[in-house]
């Protein structure tokens, strides 16, 4: 489907598409899927010849598949094999495109705005960009559970006073449920506080304190590949992390990438913007369900989908179709 017919397609909808980003990979992802579409591995065929290395060997074997630098062109390519599938079984365009932190990338991607194979250099140079960032053991992520924004902001300047580094709230993904970042010494702190306020705390297995002031140095070099990469404002609009707003121009749409990597993931009022836009119905597309599970709990959402098993994504074909009137 070209850029135009996407876009109109799109208009009359009340769908969106989410791109889940770091942490919904796992080892197998999508060897169902491949083995009853051929665009699936030729989608990966094309993103290996763009990096230099072979991205289906990493996702079905696991070698290497937690390492940042591997760990986003895998996603990235896994997500736009699944939106392939979805529109080559007469899947509906969505209104809106939205991706958590690196699924950003695959919905500008799905959006016609950069090329898959731009798309998975850049992805792979910011894991490499992140992951050297900060030195291993250093920085560190935990999810901050059952406290409001307010308190989690609060309990992280209180930590910060002391001088020892910065920790910050990295991914407002849902009410109650914040993810922080920073210095390994005062993550910690955090959680500790966390606990005496009668909240939960959960280290996250990351390697790389994401969306944090610790990836300025990573930021300001990854703009520059940016500036190099030939992007476009997308045929259906991408809702972007750092302010949860669709770019009405390339050079903003480059600057809040670029912020993206040490600024906070804005998932909460990204959700209230869909919602706030008619949206009453989501699809996951790409590995796992953690986004369509999170879009299950608010209040003007009918329904949401995972798609990335086959018997997922026919359901997910059918019942959009019915809902937006496609077919009786």
């Amino acid at each position: 489907m070209s850029a135009k017919q996407l876009e109109q397609a799109a208009q009359a909808t009340k769908t969106a598409f989410l791109f889940p980003g770091q942490g919904s990979q796992k080892v197998g992802m999508l060897a169902e899927l491949a083995e009853q579409f051929a665009v699936v591995t030729e989608t990966f065929t094309e993103a290996s010849e763009a990096v230099g290395f072979d991205l289906w060997h990493i996702a079905q074997s696991g070698e290497g598949l937690n390492q940042t630098e591997n760990t986003q062109p895998v996603l990235l390519t896994a997500s736009i094999a699944m939106w392939r599938v979805w529109l080559n079984l007469g899947g509906i365009a969505p209104k809106y495109l939205a991706g958590h932190s690196l699924g950003e990338y695959s919905a500008l991607v799905a959006g016609n705005a950069i090329s898959l194979a731009d798309a998975v250099k850049l992805v792979h140079l910011r894991g490499q960009l992140m992951q050297s960032a900060v030195p291993q053991g250093q920085g560190a992520m935990a999810a901050i559970l059952g406290l409001d924004d307010a308190k989690v902001i609060e309990l992280c300047e209180q930590v910060n006073i002391q001088g020892r580094g910065s920790v910050e709230a990295a991914n407002y993904n849902a009410q109650g449920q914040v993810v922080i970042a920073g210095d390994k010494t005062l993550v910690d702190a955090v959680m500790e506080s966390t606990k005496e306020n009668g909240g939960k705390a959960i280290a996250l297995p990351v390697s790389v304190p994401s969306h944090c002031s610790l990836m300025k140095p990573a930021a300001e070099q990854f703009a520059q590949a940016l500036e190099q990469t030939a992007i476009e404002l997308p045929s259906i609009p991408v809702i972007q992390n750092v302010n949860a707003a669709i770019a009405t121009d390339v050079a903003t749409l480059r600057q809040a990438l670029t912020a993206q990597l040490y600024q906070s993931v804005q998932w909460t009022k990204t959700m209230q913007y869909l919602q706030d836009q008619g949206i009453q119905y989501m699809v996951e597309c790409g590995p796992g369900n953690v986004l369509a599970n999170l879009a299950k709990r608010l209040p003007n959402i009918e329904k949401a989908f995972p798609i990335d098993t086959q018997s997922r994504m026919e359901d997910a074909l059918n019942a959009i179709l019915v809902a937006e009137g496609k077919i009786a």
